[in-house]
């Protein structure tokens, strides 16, 4: 059954870039000796990766979300496929790749460990920025790109491109980024222009030190608004997240709750953060929003089942307190 959405926003999100069909086994007490097998009671299998997690979280908010991407000719991109549309998302804008399988990934749960992942890359390798259509992207208020760096076919200049025109338009645009084990992270001059046309960039610390070169969020933040993005936002997990804009920083703690599962609390978080965009929420009002999402998402098994909506969220705040420290940069 379509799940029934109120665009209680009144404007329209566009979500592109990484699709992945999740398979979540566990939580298990410990990985499997060699040789021995696990019997589960269950292995879900949901929409997943950055784009499809964003986009069903916003829907969850009440935004209306149109999603772009790439899934194989298979049954696991037909399954997708259905599990985004059960959520009143339309399939009309993603391609079907006739050379690439589905993308699909294991995730493995183990009982006080970090979740360890086996991955089959697949059509993501198919998206490129010039299978975003123009007209589409006028039609947004807010354009969403998770996954840059982690979809080959994705150019930086043509993907610049593409936010150039966004802001001509008036469109707000949130990047995101993912870089692969092993990946070399690119020089900050190489991608430079990018960040100079985005309004939001929204990477983890993780991945704010492999592009910056430096363990101190703060100097992360610096170096981010030096090469001209508008406001960049650092999450830190359990740590809380860092932000900045123009000479201006925030620093918020996290909401204290038991995790279940962290997969999909960044992509959570991101949707907090765009559903904060359209409603206007300065920067410490969007951190507690966004974070209060994020957190939603560590309450559950699977990267968007544990997502509340936004009276839930707003509740939340109500009964919850989230220190934001803010400072004037020299």
């Amino acid at each position: 059954m379509v799940m029934s959405v109120k665009n209680r926003f009144g404007q329209k999100v566009g979500c592109a870039g990484i699709l992945v069909e999740d398979t979540f086994c566990g939580p298990l007490s410990q990985m499997p000796p060699e040789g021995m097998l696990v019997a589960l009671d269950s292995m879900p299998t949901k929409a997943g990766g950055c784009a499809a997690n964003v986009a069903i979280d916003l829907v969850k908010q009440g935004v209306s979300v149109e999603l772009a991407g790439c899934v194989g000719d298979d049954s696991a991109g037909r399954g997708l496929v259905s599990a985004l549309e059960a959520y009143g998302i339309s399939a009309t804008r993603l391609l079907v790749s006739p050379t690439f399988p589905t993308s699909r990934t294991i995730i493995l749960l183990i009982a006080g460990e970090d979740r360890r992942y086996i991955h089959l890359f697949g059509a993501n390798a198919g998206f490129a920025a010039s299978d975003l259509n123009r007209e589409w992207l006028a039609s947004l208020d807010v354009f969403y790109f998770g996954g840059l760096f982690a979809l080959p076919a994705i150019q930086v200049d043509a993907l610049t491109e593409v936010f150039v025109f966004c802001r001509e338009q008036g469109v707000r645009t949130v990047l995101d980024v993912v870089i692969p084990s092993g990946m070399a992270a690119p020089e900050l001059s190489t991608w430079a222009p990018l960040l100079k046309v985005t309004d939001y960039f929204l990477p983890n610390d993780d991945e704010a030190c492999a592009l910056t070169g430096s363990e101190c969020v703060e100097d992360q933040v610096t170096t981010f608004l030096k090469a001209g993005v508008g406001t960049v936002i650092i999450t830190q997990g359990e740590r809380g997240v860092v932000a900045g804009r123009g000479k201006e920083m925030w620093r918020s703690s996290s909401y204290n709750e038991a995790c279940v599962d962290p997969s999909g609390a960044g992509d959570a978080f991101t949707s907090g953060v765009i559903a904060s965009i359209l409603l206007g929420r300065d920067v410490p009002a969007l951190l507690r929003y966004a974070s209060a999402i994020g957190t939603s998402a560590t309450q559950a098994i699977g990267t968007t089942d544990g997502v509340i909506g936004a009276d839930a969220a707003e509740a939340y705040l109500t009964s919850h307190t989230l220190d934001v420290a803010h400072r004037v940069l020299t």
